[in-house]
């Protein structure tokens, strides 16, 4: 229903619990190389992601593959810290794809200057700086579940 785009991941046991989230709400995951981590079969089993062939996974060699391949950029929600816009104010449909950058770097900023209106945040006070990245994904994606919800429980 929904398309997780993780650019250039970094650690592992999030990217593991993104495709955790992915199995369980029916979303799409996508990883944009480089990758800080082996996603081979063995990779996974020895870390527990006993799950992971279950997850509807596509890996691209590059962001630019992926844009390619996906050129509506209408579609695009960028999650980012750079941006004063909230998540809550966006509009999700069917489909669409929800870009979350690293954990060391973000979305590149060539990116997000590319697509100013796509851009939301996850408000948090001036004591924190960022917030884990798959609980980033579990809140952007359960709002636009929240959104379509008619058309998810038909999935359920």
């Amino acid at each position: 229903m929904f398309n997780i785009v993780l650019v250039h991941p970094q650690i592992p046991n999030n990217t593991g619990a993104i495709g955790r989230l992915c199995v369980n709400t029916g979303a799409t995951l996508h990883l944009i190389e480089p990758l800080g981590f082996d996603i081979s079969e063995k990779a996974v089993r020895r870390a527990g992601l006993d799950y992971w062939h279950k997850i509807d996974l596509h890996v691209w060699e590059s962001l630019e593959a992926f844009t390619a391949a996906h050129p509506d950029a209408a579609r695009y929600h960028l999650a980012t810290t750079k941006t004063k816009q909230p998540y809550f104010e966006h509009t999700f449909n069917a489909g669409d794809y929800l870009f979350f950058g690293s954990e060391t770097a973000g979305i590149p900023a060539d990116v997000l200057n590319a697509h100013p209106e796509a851009c939301m945040t996850i408000p948090m006070t001036r004591e924190g700086r960022s917030l884990n990245l798959a609980i980033s994904c579990g809140i952007i994606l359960y709002k636009a579940i929240e959104q379509n919800f008619e058309t998810y429980k038909e999935m359920m």
